[in-house]
């Protein structure tokens, strides 16, 4: 066991070469934040920041493998979980997350399609387990456009509820048709929105902005921060590296 006094944050996720986006991101953040990142690969892509190839993902028993090496050695209360192959291995995660820790938080940033159009997945809504993984994860953070992919036959109103009924609800704004950059919390427990606008208006678009946003809120939970408290500094984070430089890769520490 480590005797480190700084607190250990789980990113299983892919693995982006230009470091924006993925693990990297997430452990950068992480780091940035006060805690000590660990990570799990789910996939090898082959990309950079304004195009994605391929995506080689890693087999479910690879993954398994390296969760339980990690948990054997370090305590983790709360993980956020990026792309995966599909829900199946992402049960088989959860399943083996639970089994260590009851008491688990889970963060999951569906990523569906990288900003480029690569798709990640095939519609959430043929895939049987999801309903189930709603239930057993703390938080999931969409955008707009990744949202509409659970249940496309709903109007956003309609996906919302279906959705927050089983789990809180981040949905990111930075797709939307009108007031960009306003994020929404929905909670289970208060049936309540909790609207976060922008703080900044020097932010400019950065690549893999949702994966430093999931694991910003990873941190900020296991530092003991109420869930509106973490959404609002995951937030800020976040458009600090949106307004670091005008590329479309963020600076951390700055």
């Amino acid at each position: 066991m480590s005797t480190t006094n700084r607190l250990f944050v789980l990113s299983i996720a892919g693995f982006d070469p230009s470091g924006g986006a993925g693990l990297l991101a997430d452990v950068k953040t992480f780091e940035m934040l006060g805690c000590y990142g660990l990570a799990v690969n789910t996939a090898n892509t082959i990309q950079n920041d304004k195009k994605l190839e391929a995506c080689y993902w890693t087999s479910e028993a690879i993954i398994l493998k390296q969760l339980e090496i990690l948990l054997d050695s370090f305590p983790v209360e709360v993980v956020k979980i990026g792309i995966v192959e599909n829900l199946q291995v992402l049960t088989k995660v959860i399943d083996k997350l639970f089994v260590r820790n009851q008491n688990i938080k889970i963060i999951w940033d569906p990523v569906i399609k990288s900003s480029s159009g690569f798709s990640f997945q095939e519609p959430l809504k043929f895939q049987k387990n999801l309903e189930s993984v709603l239930e057993r994860i703390f938080l999931i953070t969409p955008n707009f456009n990744e949202i509409k992919m659970f249940y496309p036959e709903l109007p956003m109103e309609g996906i919302i509820r279906k959705i927050g009924g089983k789990t809180n609800l981040y949905l990111k704004g930075g797709h939307r048709m009108a007031n960009i950059g306003l994020d929404e919390l929905f909670t289970t427990e208060e049936g309540k929105c909790l609207r976060l606008e922008p703080g900044r208006t020097d932010c400019s678009e950065k690549h893999g902005s949702g994966c430093v946003l999931s694991s910003a809120l990873a941190a900020h939970l296991a530092l003991g921060e109420s869930l509106p408290e973490a959404c609002q500094n995951a937030k800020a984070y976040t458009e600090k590296i949106l307004g670091s430089n005008n590329t479309l890769l963020a600076y951390h520490n700055i």
